[in-house]
Parts: C-alpha cells; structure tokens; sequence
C-alpha cells in the first residue's frame, strides 16, 4: 500500500510517496492540473493506495477523478494542518511530503465530502452572492455620486421605482449624468439575473424537505434556508448543536492560561461567513415579533447591549437548525399563518400561478386578521412563559447558591463567568400553552 501527498495548485499538483512499510518520502512526477494527466495519473493508482490533498478551489474535481481508481481519497482541512502552516521550510514539495506523512500516521484532519446535490446548492448560493456583491458595489457607486454633488434622494428607496425615476431626472454634470445612467443599465442586467438565480433556488427548495423546515423559523427566508442547508449539508454529521455553532463561526473565543480567569472574546468568525451573516440580518428579522427569540433579545441586550443580543440570537437560530434537522420536525412556536406565506412566496418565485380571488374575498381577508391575532396571542404567551423560565431559574440558582451549594447537572461555564448560564434549547422554547394554533384555510 502506498501514501500519496498531493499539493495541488492551479496549474500542477506536487507529488511525494510514501510506500508501505518505509519511512522515507521519495519525491513523485510533478503532474500537471488538466483532466488529461490527472487521468493518466490515477490510472497508476490502485485499490491499496491512499491519496491526500487539501481543500482548495478545484478539490472535489480532482478527487472524483482519483476515486475512480485509488481505494481511498481524503480531503485534508488546510486551517487545521498546522504542520504545514507552522513550517520553518515551505516549499511544494515539504507541502506535499508532509501530506503523506500525516495520514499514513493516521493524523490528517479530515474534511467532510459533500454529495452532488449539495455541491450543486452550494454553487448556485455562491453565484447568487456574486451577483449581490456586485449590485452593491454598483449602488454605492451611484451613491458617490450624489454625494460628490451634495444630493440626497428624496425617495426612502433611491434604487426602487421613485428613486430611479428621480436618478433618471436629477440635475448632474455630463460626464456624471453617463456614469448614472452606465451604471443604471449595469444594474438592471444584474437584477435579470438575479431574479433568474432565484428562481432556481425556489425550485431547488421547494424539493427540498430541509429548506421546508428551516423557513418556519421566524426571520427566517427562502435565501437564508437555501444558504444554511447548502453549508451545513447532513446535518447530523454534528453529534451536537454546539458542534453546527462553531461550524459557522458564531462561538466565543476563550482565552485562558495558568490561574486567571477564562476571558470570553468575540466570535472565532470561523467557517463561511455567507451563511453566518445570513444567519444575523435573520436574527434582526426574528426579533421583530413577539416568541421566545424576542424575549431572549432582551434578556440578553439588558447585559451586553443590541448587537452583541443579535448575535447571540443568530447563535441560536443556529441551535435551532439543528434541531429541527436532526429531528425532522417544524418549529413549535412558527405562525401557521407566516409559514403559509413564506411557502407561497416561494412557489410564486419558482413559477407557480397565481391565485384567482374569489367573491368571498372580504370575508376571508377579516377570518385571517382575526387567525393573526389568536396566533399573536399564543407568541405573547409564549413569550411570557420563556420570562418566568428565566425568573424562576434565577431565583432558585440564587438560593442555592446562598447555602454554597450548586443546582444539580448546571457545571460551572468558563465561557459564560460573567453572566447566568443560559437556558437549554427545549427549556427556552417555554412550555406549550393551551390555547391551539389556529391552521390555515
């Protein structure tokens, strides 16, 4: 059996050799990155041979190629190869070599192999992303301008209809006036294109079981269901939410050394910051209405302010995603009502027709008002009871810890010295009231 370290970079792939019962690397042929010699090169592969290589751009190509024929294929996570990062000599061939000598030894850090379904999502989010930075960079060219010429859009929206009707008409000098108007026609090509991304990510929705989950989270869109459940893919590859959490980046960073106190810093930032961001303007979004989320902003925004609550909201919005992943089931406090909606909004992107309204509209428009209010009601009361939660716990783990003792099953949290732990995932969700949730007709 033979071990194979593979550098690969974008026009080559350095190879280095370890063959079974040896020590020694011995340097492979340099292979050039083309579907040609990678052909040829995994033809000389053979069912007892191990090949690894880092994750990088074109990754996965290369490993489908290599699997045809090697008996085992390893993506290797390059932010936690410290061997390699840590070297006093880095060249390709230290790269490549020291590749070979971790998983021979059985030490690589091995990264989880997405299915085609997933990767396919995971390309259609990233392009989608794409397009939305460039029509960001194009708005706030068009917003240097008015600013370089002291004008203010008297619209609430510069870029919906009024403002373009405004941009189209404002006073500005020649060559500013054809930098407007390029620009204008550089973002409607965009929006066509994005409208025709979102179409496609409907679609891919609208089959996808996960995505029909994650949107009855409050705050909680088409776009950012599509994005989480691309990144986390399986999601019980995580034996524990706190295991997703860190997997986007959401946790604190400890820092601790000899006798002084753990200190909580930010969040690591960790992992991809796409669906992390996604996961916050969401939080912002969840905390508009009254539930749980809303009172557990507050909670936490009485101690460490707005942002840092928004935060820690997106955190556990993460913590729900994994529950309602790993379990198959919907959000117990979502509104019938807003989920419904959220649905057919979906169905209406990816193309569905359009609703006739009927001659009983009137009376059905006052039956959803009145099931909106009842749901309202119940979210109140949810609310209130994740409160007395929180109140009741307080109060005991004050008493408690008057006599020196400890609650039963709460361990001191290092991360968490300066403030009450936090309530586990299905104690802050409240009990369930007795008032049902009307369904939707």
């Amino acid at each position: 059996m033979r071990t194979i370290g593979l550098d690969v970079h974008k026009h080559f792939a350095e190879v280095a050799v370890i063959a079974d019962g040896q020590r020694q690397v011995r340097r492979g042929e340099r292979v050039k990155a083309t579907p040609t010699a990678l052909r040829e090169f995994a033809e000389t592969l053979g069912p007892d041979d191990q090949v690894v290589l880092e994750a990088t751009m074109n990754t996965w190509a290369i490993a489908d190629l290599l699997r045809a024929n090697a008996g085992r294929v390893v993506i290797s996570n390059p932010m936690r190869t410290r061997a390699i990062a840590d070297a006093k000599v880095k060249t390709d061939r230290v790269d490549a070599a020291v590749l070979a000598q971790l998983l021979a030894a059985d030490f690589i850090p091995e990264v989880w192999t997405p299915d085609g379904l997933t990767r396919t999502l995971r390309r259609q989010v990233a392009h989608r992303r794409g397009l939305v930075q460039q029509q960001t960079r194009l708005r706030n060219r068009i917003q240097a301008v008015l600013h370089r010429n002291l004008l203010e859009c008297p619209m609430t929206d510069t870029f919906g209809k009024g403002g373009r009707r405004w941009l189209e008409q404002v006073e500005l000098p020649l060559d500013e006036r054809g930098q407007v108007a390029s620009t204008l026609r550089l973002l409607a090509a965009i929006e066509v294109e994005l409208e025709k991304v979102d179409q496609a990510l409907a679609r891919a929705a609208l089959d996808d079981e996960r995505v029909r989950r994650l949107i009855t989270i409050p705050g909680v869109g088409v776009t950012t269901a599509v994005a989480v459940a691309a990144v986390v893919g399986d999601a019980r590859r995580f034996a524990r939410p706190t295991q997703l959490v860190s997997y986007l980046g959401l946790d604190p960073r400890v820092r601790q050394s000899g006798d002084r106190p753990a200190y909580t810093g930010h969040i690591s930032r960790e992992g991809q910051a796409h669906a992390r961001g996604l996961l916050v303007e969401a939080a912002h979004s969840a905390i508009r209405g009254p539930g749980p989320l809303r009172a557990f902003h507050q909670r936490v925004s009485a101690r460490r302010g707005p942002q840092i609550a928004a935060v820690a909201v997106a955190r556990k919005l993460a913590v729900l995603a994994w529950h309602l992943l790993t379990s198959g089931s919907d959000y117990r406090w979502a509104p019938p009502s807003l989920s419904a909606a959220k649905l057919r909004r979906v169905e209406l992107k990816a193309g569905a027709p359009r609703r006739h309204r009927g001659p009983n509209e009137a009376n059905s428009t006052g039956s959803r008002e009145i099931r909106r209010e009842q749901e309202r009601r119940v979210l109140e009361q949810a609310e209130d009871a994740y409160r007395a939660l929180v109140a009741s716990r307080r109060v005991e783990k004050d008493a408690v810890a008057a006599k020196g003792e400890r609650l039963v099953g709460l361990k001191p949290d290092a991360r968490r010295r300066s403030h009450p732990r936090p309530p586990h995932f299905s104690e802050a969700i409240g009990p369930r009231p007795a008032v049902r949730l009307p369904q939707p007709s």
